[in-house]
């Protein structure tokens, strides 16, 4: 406890028939006219997206459209975003989906109120200064974008993905009610259960000379055992309240610093993935499930004892005194079991129906590596040739 930032100022609005308030919410917060920004048609089918427009008439805002969010949200929709609010004169901008569309939100948000082509602050060419405000209207329980500093965006040009944390971007508020989720897709719900367990063990293992708390492992543990349970009930019952509102307060959780603080966590298995998903388009939580184990491979001679830690009070493995690193990748297998147990791929083959060439392995690692300038990872620091090490073992 020698240093750490916590920030959590987003609005949590939490239970059933929640998205009533989204424009009691938007006006609160000094919206007149607000982009509702939205993924497919399964805003529309449900009947949620005129429920949104309702509340936002009841308050006496005005409203602009702006669907077609697709996962690993890209470019070109938010530049739409930016010039359509421009010509709307738009004032607040409300994500109506997971976490695509609130990354998406966040992006149009940044355009919106800072000078240039929104693509050169996600290369880091410059640097945020301001946000328009937003909020969220949650409906897939998996990234924590709403009430996370973090968005990720793809940029159809060269199959780049990249993310950016600020500050700036934390929503207002974000509406949470478990019953939106019920109709999830099995695979997309267990694909958002791993997200959020992938989040929580992004900060459990840090930088091995880093101190771990005990309160702070123990609601990561804690998080990771709910999270286990609560998948098995909601995919066998969809429509459970109690599985689902513990995965969607656990997504919440896993991202806004309550299990650690991001700037000491490792995120080398996301930025691993990200390189996945940018060329592939594969889902963002199955991806990190077909890497996860072979980085905990790779990674884990650097603290045994974190790794055996995770195997006895996660999966109640018995701690193998005289080897501990049995008790290490025992806890590893147990992950990757629970993974496939829920339909989750556990290599890349599974993930996206081939083999990767070595030519591909090299394209990812060179893409990952920011072409050759950065090193990913905290817990083991990775550099390009490490990385492509980890695809070659995951493929």
């Amino acid at each position: 406890m020698d240093y750490f930032k916590f920030q959590a100022p987003t609005q949590i609005v939490f239970g059933k028939n929640a998205e009533a308030q989204t424009g009691q919410l938007c006006h609160k917060y000094g919206a007149h006219k607000v982009l509702v920004h939205f993924g497919g048609g399964s805003a529309v089918k449900s009947g949620l997206l005129d429920r949104i427009c309702d509340s936002l008439k009841q308050a006496g805002l005005e409203y602009v459209l702006l669907g077609g969010v697709v996962p690993n949200p890209l470019l070109s929709k938010v530049r739409e975003g930016v010039e359509l609010c421009r010509k709307e004169n738009v004032d607040f901008i409300l994500a109506v989906g997971g976490g695509s569309v609130i990354d998406s939100a966040k992006a149009i948000s940044y355009g919106l109120t800072n000078p240039g082509d929104v693509w050169d602050y996600y290369l880091r060419k410059k640097e945020i200064t301001a946000c328009a405000p937003l909020g969220a209207v949650l409906t897939i329980a998996a990234a924590g974008s709403e009430m996370s500093n973090s968005s990720v965006i793809t940029n159809e040009d060269g199959l780049l993905k990249r993310g950016l944390n600020t500050d700036y971007c934390y929503c207002k508020f974000a509406v949470l009610d478990p019953q939106l989720t019920y109709t999830l897709p099995a695979y997309q719900t267990a694909s958002g259960c791993t997200d959020i367990m992938v989040h929580t063990l992004e900060r459990y293992f840090t930088t091995p000379k880093a101190q771990a708390l005990h309160l702070t492992d123990s609601i990561a543990e804690a998080l990771l055992r709910g999270v286990m349970r609560s998948a098995k009930i909601a995919l066998k019952n969809p429509e459970d309240y109690d599985a689902r509102a513990e995965i969607m307060w656990s997504g919440t959780l896993s991202h806004n610093g309550t299990t650690g603080d991001r700037d000491f966590g490792d995120w080398a298995c996301h930025q691993l993935e990200h390189e996945l998903s940018g060329i592939f388009g594969v889902a963002h939580g199955a991806g990190l499930a077909a890497i996860w184990g072979s980085w905990a491979r790779y990674v884990c001679r650097e603290n045994i004892a974190r790794f055996a830690q995770l195997a006895v009070n996660v999966f109640a493995l018995p701690y193998n005194y005289r080897d501990p690193e049995t008790t290490a990748l025992e806890g590893i297998a147990a992950m990757e079991s629970f993974f496939r147990h829920i339909g989750m791929p556990t290599d890349i083959h599974t993930l996206i129906g081939k083999e990767l060439t070595d030519e591909q392995i090299e394209e990812l690692a060179y893409k990952c590596s920011f072409m050759g300038t950065r090193t990913i990872g905290q817990f083991k620091v990775l550099n390009q040739q490490d990385m492509a090490a980890i695809y070659r073992m995951a493929k």
